[in-house]
């Protein structure tokens, strides 16, 4: 079983596809890498898992849990941003 797994994401901006139609499965205690030129939606992917922002379409899913609807502060999800971006409206607890 899968600690993750993508079943047919796809995220649009409006007209434009951000992520067109990802597969994934990430085993739990596997590591994994999104590699690909800037724009191929590694970003978008990333920000999905974590809950920033929702697919148009498909699914997530945490083990056998979806994850549609489950606020970013309940995945237990967390990256390094490129940027070192931060929530300004949020404590440092919160970040």
């Amino acid at each position: 079983m899968s600690a993750i797994h993508l079943q047919n994401l796809v995220k649009k901006f409006g007209d434009f596809t951000a992520l067109k139609t990802m597969d994934l499965a990430i085993a739990d205690g596997e590591f994994m890498a999104l590699l690909g030129p800037s724009g191929c939606g590694k970003s978008t992917t990333m920000n999905m898992i974590a809950g920033m922002e929702e697919p148009t379409s498909g699914k997530i899913l945490f083990g056998e849990r979806d994850m549609a609807g489950v606020p970013m502060g309940r995945r237990g999800v967390g990256f390094v941003f490129q940027n070192y971006a931060i929530f300004t409206h949020m404590s440092v607890r919160q970040n």
